[in-house]
Parts: structure tokens; C-alpha cells; sequence
């Protein structure tokens, strides 16, 4: 996730941009301002980390999973976004009722911006319509840093002054609680999620780092409220060792609105290769390869827009294991091998 933009304390909207154009300015991309905000790191491969995006899915599965992931978004544009991301889940029984619990954390940097977000999950899902429901809440600590001493002002610039306390010229710092929630279902033909990140919608309040605070060193910046749609399928082809597997997932802040399509397929349930769509921003490619429990994938995006000018594209890899559970009640206190105790 990326905060929205750094803001003064009770300054006016004329100051706001003349910072986010500052800062638009520091990670080199002459955009308007409604772009240099980002929300959530995007991955490509949204579904193979979809725990990510909704904390309903934890435990969904029978099977302890472990997947990290990273991304280098816009190659070739110094200062560019780059995420770091590792998500973990896990199901478990009180008494006849079925739990998940999971944990993620996403290191971002974008531009002069760097954060942190460490989330704990937990899921009750129970048998509906033939399928599973989960209904799940995440609670974490967000950290948000600003290199205010790395901001560069030519002596040539006209517009913006270096001595302008709008545009803070020491590195700032803040944490936050951040809170979201998920629905999630999945049936044998096709699984479907609905979840809401950062819905207390944060303002972090940041100030000079090693200062006591003050009104005149404060700081904020805001974590835009996120909704996230998410489904798809698994389709098998008949007398083929052939299963398609479309998925789509749309995100909006109720201002702006992403949808993202993305057809697979996977041969002999061993590798995977696809291509995917993200309305206006890029194009995709990806493949992977799924072998004794242990996952590799990687993904490649063009940008459709006028950043394919400044950058050859962004690439991704996601990576991970799983180990499956038994809950069929069998064997249940039987654990001979010291490398599952």
C-alpha cells in the first residue's frame, strides 16, 4: 500500500500540490496528481497471493501456506515503485467449527516514500450451498516514511521554493492501526471474494524523525479506503490434460475504478502460463510451475500508457510452499516425522 499524498497540518489545498507535484518531481514522473497516488501494491499474479487482498481467505484450504513475492514496477524510471510482499495461512478446529489464521507483510517503496504493514487475520468459514463461506477481519500496524532530505529543488524552478514548510525538507516518520475485512467463497466450480482494506481510511500523523513533535514539524498523509472484487474458475478441458483458469479482480476507491482479467492455463497440473489485462495501465504475461508442494511464478506487464516512453515494463516473481493438513479426523495425534511437530 502507498499513502495518498504527504500534507501539512492545517494547511489548504494550493500547499497540497505544490507538494505532490514536489514529490511527483523526486520519483521522476511528470504525471498529474491524480496518478501519483497508489493504494495497494499491485501484483500481477493476484491470484496466487489472494490472501493479500482478503483476509476471508485465510484457511480457506487444507493446506498450510507460505508465498512471498516481489515486484519491480516501471523498470528503467529512477525511484520507481517496489514492493516486497510474504503472506502465510493456516486452518484450525475448535471443537467441530473450522478457523483460519494468517499473517502478511508488504514492504513498498514509492518514490520518497517507504512503508510498512504487518497484518494478523482470522476466519470463521462454515459449509453453505454446497460450497464455503469465510468471513474474515485483519488488524495491523502501518509505518510510513517520507526521505524529506532527498527532496531536490532546482535553483531554476520557478514554481516551487525550497524554503516553502509545505515541502518538508527532513525525513519525517508515523505509524497507524489499520483494519479490514473480507467475505470470501469458494464452491468446486468457481470461488468469489469480496473484501474492503484500510477501512478506518488511516491519517498517519508524521513528524521529523528523532524530534519531539510540534505543530510546526507535524505531518499527514492518508491510506485511501479500498474495495476489492475478486473471482474465477477452474475449467477442465475433457481428453486434455488441460484446465483454464479465468479470474478477474476490480478495485476502487468509490473514485477510481480498475478492473483486471486474466485467462491461464495449466498442463498436467504442473505448469501454468496465462496473460492478463488492467484496463488503461497494462498488459501481461506470466508462467509458473507448481512441483511437490513448492510454487515459482513470474510476471511481466507493459504499460499501456505514456510511461512505455520512459520504461521497459515491470516484472514480478512470487515464490512458495504448502503442506497439507489432515482433517478427516484419522491419524489425528499419530506425528512421526520431526519435520511437522
Amino acid at each position: 500500500m502507498s499513502p495518498n499524498i504527504l500534507t501539512p497540518k492545517h494547511t489548504g489545498h494550493k500547499t497540497v500540490k505544490r507538494l505532490l507535484c514536489s514529490v511527483c518531481m523526486a520519483i521522476g514522473l511528470l504525471l498529474p496528481s491524480e496518478t501519483c497516488a497508489q493504494s495497494d501494491a499491485q501484483f500481477t499474479q493476484y491470484w496466487a497471493v489472494p490472501a493479500y487482498y482478503n483476509p476471508a481467505v485465510a484457511g480457506s484450504t487444507d493446506w498450510i501456506r507460505i508465498r512471498g513475492g516481489a515486484k519491480l514496477q516501471w523498470v528503467g524510471i529512477e525511484n520507481a515503485p517496489q514492493s516486497f510482499m510474504a503472506v502465510a495461512d493456516s486452518p484450525f478446529r475448535i471443537g467441530s467449527k473450522r478457523f483460519g489464521a494468517g499473517i502478511n507483510f508488504l514492504q513498498e517503496t514509492l518514490g520518497l516514500f517507504k512503508n510498512i504493514l504487518l497484518n494478523a487475520q482470522l476466519s470463521y468459514n462454515f459449509k453453505l450451498f454446497g460450497g464455503r463461506m469465510a468471513i474474515g477481519v485483519q488488524g495491523g500496524y502501518l509505518t510510513t516514511k517520507f526521505e524529506g532530505s532527498e527532496v531536490y529543488i532546482p535553483d531554476d524552478d520557478d514554481y516551487h521554493n525550497g524554503s516553502d514548510t509545505a515541502i518538508p525538507n527532513k525525513d519525517l516518520a508515523g505509524n497507524s492501526f489499520d483494519l479490514s475485512a473480507g467475505l470470501y467463497y469458494t464452491h468446486r466450480l468457481f470461488w468469489v471474494g469480496i473484501s474492503g482494506l484500510h477501512l478506518l481510511n488511516p491519517v498517519i500523523q508524521m513528524s521529523l524523525e528523532g524530534s519531539a513533535a510540534n505543530d510546526s514539524q507535524e505531518y499527514e498523509t492518508e491510506v485511501s479506503r479500498m474495495l476489492y472484487l475478486t473471482a474465477g474458475s477452474n475449467i477442465e478441458l475433457n481428453n486434455t490434460l488441460f484446465t483454464l483458469q479465468p479470474s478477474v479482480m476490480v478495485k476502487t476507491d468509490l473514485n477510481t475504478f480498475t478492473p483486471e482479467v486474466t485467462l491461464r492455463a495449466t498442463y498436467n497440473k504442473f505448469i501454468t502460463f496465462g496473460a492478463g489485462y488492467r484496463l488503461n495501465e497494462a498488459v501481461s504475461v506470466m508462467i509458473g510451475a507448481e512441483f511437490k508442494n513448492f510454487f515459482l511464478g513470474y510476471a511481466y506487464d507493459y504499460p499501456l500508457s505514456a510511461i512505455a516512453k520512459a520504461s521497459s515494463g515491470s516484472h514480478e516473481i512470487v515464490a512458495g510452499y504448502q503442506l497439507k493438513l489432515d482433517f478427516s479426523g484419522k491419524n489425528r495425534n499419530r506425528q512421526r516425522s520431526i519435520r511437522i511437530m
